[in-house]
């Protein structure tokens, strides 16, 4: 029972409830602020017990396993060097030959190599794996480099050479032996086989049983796009299940022989579809033989254009070399007609003769001519820096305490060339012309593909199969129909299968097809364009070559002459300044102007040599100017003889024209170093005739035979 109050006044519940509110909500604010207090003493506490926690940390010693410094940052980190076999080579042996360079020694106390010009472009062949250049990028960019290996590179790829393009037609042999063992429970209602009320099951309720497959197969693609197969299968079947009371044997192989042919009669039928795509099947994809026989050859004119690049270095750097041999003496001479003329003047003054102002005249010009020298030996151009660039290009050390001097006589003769005959021939024996034709070759191989490809496959399937079984494999046969082994039943042919049919596959659209087709007509208007391009810019820089041969032979007459005439001014302002009657200035003003001028004399002789390079160069002649030939290396003996029995068997057609090829991939071999068919260059220098493959005299269109020297034949 409710307990009510003693007194008579009535009770206000709102009151009571109200101050029992208020009381609850107090008591609720002092929780909260307990708890806040109780947090942050908590939260310091922790704060407390982890400083303190470090610092006793760290002041715990290590233990054996604890180090300082992580693994990565001292070993995992750290710069290696590779280790590679090294081997001895003629380019290693000159590398560590090299002795301290030469600066400012004097030229004729080091002993001289005499060296020619085809000496130099022989030797730099000979030793030259890697194709040098005059400012190559060999430290840097090593793999822009050419070299001796790339056409071989090129034939060996095993993706793109011919070789690989041919393994796709090898013949391909598998085979496979798996075995199987199952043991598995089976869902049998024991009752549906007269099982249950103590009757025993004869069929349990699981699978006992080992299986073994063995298969071959010999495979064989043509290039008409046929596929020939031959594979047989065996196969082992042994069960443990008392239903095998209705078998013949309890363990049997079965097997067959099987023969297939398949081909494609739409899409990869032929051999030019299949000579040009390969077998890969993926439109857009050509990897067939010609495809790759066009890179090889893409790869040989490449290797071409950097012999040739060579050449025309070792010819420039040579005849740069010549030409500082001539301005270093060039510069001597004026040095020492400077110090003859400061002597002079010295002397003067010593007497009282002499200005002390024109003294100092003729000290300071023989001082610029000392610096000449000092450059003209030792600077960026001069005759140590030359010497050193053709030593390169040659493979031999940087220094060895000798020097090369160019022996060949520069040609100062007027060289004439047939323009037409010029023309015609860059527009043919250029390297780039020739490499920018395989590749619009290539583009046309490549669109005969692809319009191939347009069409549906359509296959021709044909099987033929003899069957067999037996309880045994081989042996073990008595003969009997139902004793026998798996060989004996299938090669006796009692038991044969074939069958054949068509199989049809074919894109509704052609989509892809045809987006390939537009790839390659664009590739191949690409490619054609930049022939054309190629050819009208071969035509612009060989008329350039033949204008600047015009212009450096001019010069050589005029830089001759002005030479000659300085020569004479010299000769008579000496006189005068001797005899009192002219200024110092004036003969020190005409032996500057002498040493210029016949310093500007050998640089024309030498740009005029290499303007003939130039447009042996442009004509796509310089290997043949240069009497150098490319060869494919020598065969190993098995090889040899697998050519001389394959070549036995094959014979010429009696009517060539009668017979149905695809058509050719070139128009037959080309030689870059055979000589010329036409006329076109005369040149004589020092009774020699100069060699441009030219067979006899009267192949000359025109002949010039000038001499440099004003007013003499």
């Amino acid at each position: 029972m409710d307990r009510q109050p003693t007194n008579d006044r009535p009770v206000d519940n709102r009151r009571h409830n109200s101050s029992n509110a208020s009381t609850s909500g107090r008591q609720a604010s002092r929780a909260q602020r307990r708890r806040r207090r109780l947090s942050a003493i908590l939260c310091g506490c922790v704060a407390s017990v982890a400083t303190l926690g470090c610092e006793m940390a760290q002041k715990i010693p290590d233990g054996p396993h604890d180090t300082v410094m992580s693994y990565h940052d001292h070993s995992a980190l750290k710069i290696e060097y590779p280790e590679v076999q090294d081997c001895a080579t003629i380019q290693t042996a000159a590398a560590e030959a090299a002795v301290a360079p030469n600066t400012l020694q004097d030229p004729s106390a080091l002993p001289a190599v005499e060296i020619t010009l085809q000496d130099a472009i022989r030797t730099a062949l000979g030793n030259s794996p890697v194709l040098r250049s005059i400012g190559g990028t060999i430290v840097t960019t090593p793999a822009a480099m050419s070299t001796v290996y790339d056409p071989s590179l090129a034939h060996a790829s095993p993706q793109l050479g011919v070789e690989a393009a041919l393994s796709a037609f090898d013949a391909q042999y598998t085979q496979a032996l798996f075995w199987n063992k199952i043991d598995a429970p089976r869902n049998l209602n024991p009752a549906a086989f007269g099982g249950g009320g103590g009757v025993t099951n004869l069929f349990p309720s699981y699978t006992n049983q080992t299986l073994g497959t063995y298969t071959n197969e010999v495979s064989k693609r043509t290039a008409t796009g046929a596929t020939f197969a031959l594979r047989s299968n065996v196969g082992y079947t042994r069960t443990d299940d008392p239903s095998r009371q209705s078998q013949l044997f309890p363990s049997a192989f079965t097997g067959f022989m099987e023969a297939e042919y398949r081909q494609p009669l739409m899409k990869g039928a032929g051999t030019t579809y299949n000579r040009i795509a390969g077998t890969s099947g993926i439109i857009g994809q050509y990897n067939g033989v010609l495809i790759a026989r066009v890179n090889e050859d893409v790869a040989l004119a490449d290797f071409e254009a950097a012999v040739i690049s060579m050449v025309s270095d070792v010819e420039q750097a040579y005849w740069e070399l010549a030409a500082s041999y001539r301005i270093l003496e060039a510069v001597v001479k004026g040095r020492e007609s400077a110090l003859q003329t400061y002597q002079y003047q010295q002397v003067r003054l010593d007497v009282g003769a002499g200005r002390s102002d024109e003294e100092a005249q003729a000290r300071s010009q023989y001082y610029e001519f000392e610096a000449q020298v000092q450059s003209a030996l030792a600077g960026q151009s001069g005759l140590y820096q030359v010497e050193q660039r053709l030593r390169y290009l040659v493979g031999m050390p940087a220094s060895d305490g000798t020097l090369l001097k160019p022996t060949t006589a520069p040609l100062d003769a007027k060289v004439v060339f047939d323009w037409e005959s010029a023309l015609g021939q860059a527009l043919v024996r250029r390297v780039e012309v020739r490499r920018q034709k395989y590749n619009v070759k290539r583009r046309e191989l490549e669109l005969t593909a692809a319009r191939l490809n347009r069409r549906p496959q359509a296959d021709f399937i044909g099987t033929y199969r003899w069957t067999g079984m037996g309880d045994h494999l081989i042996g073990n046969s008595s003969g009997a129909p139902y004793n026998q082994n798996l060989f004996s039943s299938v090669t006796s042919g009692q038991y044969q299968q074939w069958g054949a049919g068509v199989e049809f596959t074919a894109p509704i659209g052609l989509r892809a097809a045809s987006n390939a087709v537009a790839h390659a007509n664009l590739n191949l208007r690409r490619d054609r364009a930049l022939l054309n391009e190629t050819e009208l810019r071969i035509s612009h820089d060989l008329s350039d070559a033949a204008r600047e041969i015009d212009l450096t032979y001019q010069l050589v007459e005029t830089n001759y002459n002005r030479y000659l005439a300085d020569l004479r001014q010299v000769d008579v302002l000496r006189r005068r300044y001797e005899d009192g009657t002219d200024n110092i200035n004036f003969l020190l003003q005409a032996q500057r102007r002498v040493v210029l001028s016949e310093t500007e004399f050998y640089r024309s002789i030498s740009n005029y040599n290499l303007a003939i390079r130039d447009f042996h160069r442009e004509k796509g002649s310089l290997l043949a100017y240069s009497e150098i030939g490319l060869a494919e290396g020598g065969w190993c003996p098995g090889a040899d003889r697998d050519a001389y029995e394959l070549g036995r068997f094959l014979e010429p057609h009696c009517h060539p024209e009668d017979v149905c090829v695809p058509r050719p991939v070139s128009s037959g071999p080309f030689d870059p170093s055979a000589t010329q068919g036409s006329g076109g260059m005369v040149g004589f220098s020092n009774e020699e005739m100069i060699d441009v493959g030219i067979s006899s005299p009267g192949d000359f269109n025109e002949t010039t035979v000038a001499s440099p020297i004003e007013g003499e034949e």
